[in-house]
């Protein structure tokens, strides 16, 4: 008997041909986890991935893999021969070391036998085994349905026996659906939505605009830390950091401040397309949600969309604050993002903001802008950093 972890793939066993594909990313993605912990090997058995590596590392393994997308389940687990006597051997010890842990009265025994050779079939292995976790482990019952705890057998090339499914994220690996530009901010909502496309197999890169000296290095240091949290879950991140001062400045100077969240917005889209064409990034992501402030109306995100040709992908757009905010406190980024820094886009904020603005009149008020010099010139002051 050896212990491994097992993991459970999801979604990805249902990709057909180009399922090696993501299962290749996926072991790529569970190594660069793992790290430095030691570890022997990772390989694939009849539908699972398997992680040969010291007992005394499990934990901190499961700990790192719940954050890796595209895991639907991890499971410590007994490998051992198919062999029915060790079958039995094996099952009445997970079921005592699940007792140590959890006092369940109940239980049910499950198996499912991808090795057809084998000669005893599932409802008959279920049976045995359940007769004998009876017979030498006292206080339990067997409830076929509403158990306390499943006890799970794998036949396969070898036989995998375990009582623990440690939920993960699921999703699709990140890398397998292309890559997106993230306008990642200093609030709530802008890095939930960077970690549901990441969930949703997208690499992530970020461009995040400022109005130094008018907002401070603290501003942008927040965003860096959210990045960083970030990162744990989409690995390394490349960050733009771009300076917006002067296209506000010139917005405030020349055209009607009702429009000035909508312009600066318009301005950070063109901005990020320009940055996403030049490093062969597919979509922009934004962390709008519908009706959430005043640019985020059908006609404000209508007149945003206007100013870009790349597609720009809202994963929170039918989501309430609280749904959000939930979400960042799951992934830790919602602490960083209440700390109280201003961020460009409380620069000139207008009293009044237009909520529906029409597209003659936005364009008519762009026709007093350089739009072209001021991207420019944006992009060839700006910084980029690595984050991870």
């Amino acid at each position: 008997m050896e212990r491994v972890l097992s993991v459970s793939i999801g979604e990805i066993a249902l990709k057909g041909l180009n399922r090696k594909y993501f299962e290749d990313k996926l072991i790529s993605r569970i190594k660069r986890a793992m790290g430095n912990l030691e570890y022997n090997r990772v390989y694939n058995e009849q539908g699972k991935l398997y992680i040969e590596a010291p007992e005394d590392s499990f934990e901190e393994i499961i700990n790192r893999l719940k954050k890796v997308f595209g895991l639907v389940y991890i499971s410590p687990c007994i490998r051992l021969e198919k062999d029915m006597y060790w079958i039995e051997k094996a099952s009445i010890k997970v079921m005592e070391e699940k007792l140590l842990k959890d006092p369940v009265k109940t239980f049910k025994v499950v198996t499912n036998r991808v090795d057809k050779s084998f000669p005893e079939k599932s409802p008959e292995i279920s049976k045995k085994i359940g007769a004998a976790i009876l017979r030498n482990v006292e206080g339990l019952s067997v409830d076929v349905h509403n158990p306390d705890t499943y006890v799970y057998i794998d036949i396969k090339q070898n036989c995998y026996i375990y009582t623990e499914r440690i939920q993960g994220y699921g999703g699709l690996p990140v890398g397998t659906s292309g890559k997106g530009l993230l306008l990642l901010s200093g609030g709530i909502d802008s890095s939930v939505a960077g970690f549901l496309m990441a969930k949703r197999g997208v690499e992530i890169s970020g461009v995040h605009f400022h109005s130094y000296p008018f907002t401070s290095e603290r501003a942008e240091e927040k965003v860096k830390n959210l990045a960083k949290t970030l990162s744990i879950y989409t690995g390394r991140i490349k960050l733009y950091s771009v300076n917006i001062l002067e296209i506000q400045k010139e917005l405030n100077a020349k055209c009607p401040e009702k429009e000035m969240t909508i312009l600066s917005r318009r301005f950070m889209m063109r901005i990020a397309e320009k940055i996403a064409i030049e490093n062969n990034i597919d979509v922009l992501i934004t962390g709008e949600s519908l009706g959430q402030v005043a640019s985020q109306t059908v006609e404000g995100l209508t007149v945003t969309n206007n100013a870009v040709d790349k597609l720009v992908i809202r994963p929170l757009i039918g989501f309430d604050k609280v749904k959000i905010i939930n979400i960042a406190k799951e992934i830790e980024t919602y602490e960083t993002s209440i700390l109280p820094y201003d961020d460009c886009c409380t620069l000139f904020l207008p009293k009044h903001p237009v909520t529906k603005p029409k597209i003659e009149d936005i364009e008519n008020s762009e026709k007093n802008i350089d739009i072209d010099r001021l991207v420019e010139e944006a992009i060839a002051t700006m910084k980029i950093h690595y984050i991870e």
